[in-house]
């Protein structure tokens, strides 16, 4: 199991439409095969920069792989994610 995490803050105005459709479109990226456990979050923590996450799960490196080379991951990390996230850190987990 893969678990593909990303904690980031977006250019756009805190409660703004903007933020609002980027969150939608954010979420449709669970309709991608191989998409398990998929949750976006509002990060809370007075301690981090960032203000929201995405997590899911992936049986394996395939399905990760199947999910990262997607067209509808492909288009929405060049249309979406680039030009409207501030700044991001991201992490992919593997059991211990």
């Amino acid at each position: 199991m893969i678990r593909h995490t990303a904690v980031f803050r977006l250019k756009h105005a805190k409660g703004s439409a903007a933020e609002a459709d980027f969150l939608a479109a954010l979420r449709k990226l669970v309709a991608i095969p191989g998409v398990e456990k998929f949750e976006v979050l509002r990060q809370v923590s007075p301690k981090s920069e960032y203000h929201f996450g995405v997590s899911m799960e992936f049986a394996n490196q395939a399905a990760y792989t199947g999910y990262n080379d997607h067209p509808d991951h492909v288009a929405f990390v060049q249309g979406r994610w680039l030009p409207e996230v501030a700044a991001f850190t991201e992490i992919d987990y593997v059991p211990l």
